[in-house]
């Protein structure tokens, strides 16, 4: 652990020291100490370069496909013997089977072919689902029904491939549509990264060179309000960086001379001149993007709801269609008779309400969701979200604000706490520091009248000092309070100081008027979120950069089940891995770039809207209000969903499982065998029914 750490996280944590650079205080831990052994990203990284625009050119194509399928579909019905039975109108002319033929083909080749390349995919991964068992009810109808028309006897299937390809597309256009989720993690963490520094050469002359060309112990300089390039070391000025894109951390930390930085920071207003330390691989972005990767990669192929309905139609389907074939030859039956049979059986397997089951739950959930300000961006994952047995949430900016707030003043006899307010934000209101920003935010909420400072002087280390209402006022830090050995409440400030709060102490005219404690400040929504996920047997865990003692000041205030503190960002995802060893199923909660690779390894990765890109784009739900009570009604809508597409299951398949004994010829011995035109009017009454059910979920 280097220097830096150590520093930060002694009690010196509370010196109060100049405007914008000499603040010390115990909310800069995540940031400046875990430099050294995490890395990140010089080289761009292009097998994600364009992910997201492949999933709305997806979206555009099932789109495409759907609507020229749907026209060349309306011949297909009108020409198709069968439907002319059923409806009782007759149009033949010489010719006409081959016309079904060529639009047949043409929406089997064209309509067809995502779920024939799908099919492929999922039999190479030896996991058959969905797209097998369209596959295959297309293909057996197809082959049959070309066969038909030249020479076998018997009926063509060609308006039943035809809709339900049709059928199909809209399901996956629609689902698709709404859960636009396809992970551009890799790509938002490599825009973050400059892709030029300049360069200090031997003689001082400064040029711009490509990221990719710097090596170890180049000299770069970063000028004021530049992203830092690369992970170096300052040998020159100081400043204050923000780090919050990489950390989650909010509070700027104060950096100079021998201190370390991560490329992807932002420079504060100081000039910073760099070595060179970790480039391309070894940067901390680079070992971010690796994790992610890996994780991403290694995150279990959950297969959703309707898949895996459809995996066990495919088996079933396959089953009842041979059985039928040998069943039929066997009573003695012509080879052509007992193949339609075994045809018709392999056809209504695959239910074309199955393909619309889940996709309109999905669509109606994803809306409702969207409502209540939860994005959706992985379904398989979010359908799981009903089994969580624990949430692990991140401190900062997730069960906190994020932003510095006074917690406490703790006056001396013969002050007010308005009166300590009053003149500390007086005065606090010529600085751009976090703290001093808590402060008068504190005033203007208890609604304090601030005055105009007649003198204001920054006191270099030890804090400010001014005149307000003819009154000398200092603001200043605990080492200023001993060094010039001022009286105060001991006890108490040490008490503050254990719970990890930044202690300034206020003077009136040379006397002590009182102690302002600030911190940030634990979210209201927290307290209530995780008193609900304890109603429904939720654990609560946090995992947290900040050291042990805020740590724990937070977790007794909310009640937490577990604490893991000081875990560096690298360790995060190790944490989530291990918690997950245990058998448990975990939701993660978090919203900076330390948190991504834990948000990939955990069975459920929430992010917080006011977070990183790179936080959101790794994460599988995103809460948009920034509300950890979200999490709570993640879990519910997710229970509500699934119980809602089972539901819609049953009416898609269990039409099936019933039609599929009668279509093979169960009750023939009776003289009722189910005649394709029946099996259409129940295949589009299942199809009504679910499409009504899922648009009567409430959620």
């Amino acid at each position: 652990m280097d220097k830096h750490k150590n520093d930060e996280h002694k009690h010196e944590h509370n010196e109060h020291e100049e405007h914008h650079n000499k603040h010390e205080h115990e909310e800069s831990h995540d940031s400046g100490h875990h430099h050294h052994d995490d890395g990140g990203n010089g080289h761009h990284d292009h097998d994600h370069e364009h992910a997201g625009h492949d999933h709305s050119h997806m979206i555009d194509d099932f789109k495409m496909r759907f609507y020229i399928s749907l026209i060349v579909t309306i011949p297909i019905l009108i020409f198709s013997p069968m439907i002319q039975s059923f409806i009782g109108y007759e149009l033949t002319f010489p010719g006409v089977m081959y016309i079904l033929f060529i639009l047949s083909t043409f929406i089997f080749i064209y309509g067809g072919k995502p779920f024939l390349t799908g099919s492929y995919d999922e039999i190479k991964q030896k996991n058959p689902g969905m797209m097998t068992l369209i596959a295959l009810a297309i293909v057996v109808a197809y082959v049959y029904s070309s066969l038909t028309v030249f020479g076998l006897p018997g009926n063509n299937f060609f308006w039943e491939l035809a809709t339900l390809i049709v059928i199909m597309l809209l399901g996956h256009w629609i689902e698709m549509r709404s859960v636009m989720g396809a992970s551009n993690a890799l790509e938002e963490l490599v825009k973050m990264i400059p892709s030029e520094a300049h360069v200090i050469d031997e003689n001082g002359d400064i040029k711009d060179v490509k990221i990719d060309e710097l090596v170890h112990g180049d000299k770069v300089l970063v000028k004021p309000g530049e992203k830092i390039p690369v992970d170096g070391s300052i040998t020159k000025g100081q400043s204050d960086v923000d780090e919050s894109m990489l950390t989650g951390e909010s509070v700027p930390v104060e950096k100079t001379t021998e201190d370390e930085v991560i490329a992807g920071s932002i420079n504060g207003e100081g000039s910073l001149t760099l070595q060179v330390e970790k480039t391309g691989e070894e940067s901390y972005l680079s070992q971010v993007v690796k994790m992610v990767k890996e994780a991403q990669e290694s995150k279990s192929k959950t297969q959703d709801l309707s898949n895996r309905a459809a995996k066990w139609l495919f088996y079933l389907a396959l089953f009842a269609g041979f059985a039928t074939l040998v069943i039929w030859l066997f009573l003695g039956n012509s080879f052509s008779y007992a193949l339609e049979r075994m045809v018709t059986v392999m056809v209504i397997a695959c239910p074309h309400a199955l393909g619309l089951a889940a996709p309109l739950v999905v669509a109606r959930s994803t809306a409702l969701a969207a409502k209540k300000g939860l994005l959706i961006r992985n379904r398989a994952n979010f359908e799981e979200a009903r089994k969580i047995q624990s949430v692990v949430f991140d401190k900062t900016g997730t069960l906190t604000e994020g932003e510095f707030g006074v917690t406490e003043i703790v006056t001396e006899q013969g002050y007010e706490k308005n009166d300590v307010l009053q003149v500390a934000a007086s005065l606090e209101s010529q600085s751009e520091h976090p703290i001093a920003k808590g402060i008068v935010e504190d005033a203007k909420k208890e609604n304090v009248t601030l005055t105009d400072p007649e003198q204001f002087e920054s006191m270099t280390g030890k804090g400010l000092k001014g005149t307000i209402d003819g009154k000398e006022v200092f603001i200043v830090s605990p080492g200023y309070v001993k060094d010039n050995n001022i009286e105060y409440q001991t006890e108490k400030f040490k008490e503050l100081s254990e719970q990890g709060k930044t202690v300034v102490f206020v003077l009136i005219d040379n006397k002590l008027a009182g102690m302002i404690a600030l911190a940030d400040k634990i979210r209201e929504s927290a307290e209530r979120a995780i008193s609900r996920l304890k109603e429904q047997n939720v654990e609560s865990m946090m995992l947290t950069g900040d050291n042990a003692q805020v740590a724990n000041w937070v977790a007794k205030k909310l009640n937490l089940d577990e604490v893991y503190a000081e875990v560096l960002p690298h360790e995060k995802a190790d944490k989530i891995k291990e918690i997950k060893g245990n058998g448990l199923k975990i939701a993660m909660t978090g919203d900076g770039v330390n948190d991504a690779p834990a948000l990939a390894n955990a069975d459920l990765g929430i992010a917080v809207g006011a977070g990183t890109d790179v936080a959101m784009e790794t994460a599988d739900v995103i809460l948009v209000k920034s509300n950890p009570e979200d999490v709570v009604a993640i879990i519910d809508l997710s229970k509500a969903t699934y119980k809602k597409m089972i539901q819609n299951l049953w009416w898609a398949a269990g039409y099936n499982i019933i039609t599929i004994p009668l279509a093979a010829g169960i009750l023939s011995p009776i003289g009722i065998v189910l005649s394709p035109a029946v099996g259409a009017v129940l295949m589009s009454l299942s199809t009504v029914i679910v499409a009504i059910n899922a648009r009567m979920f409430k959620g």
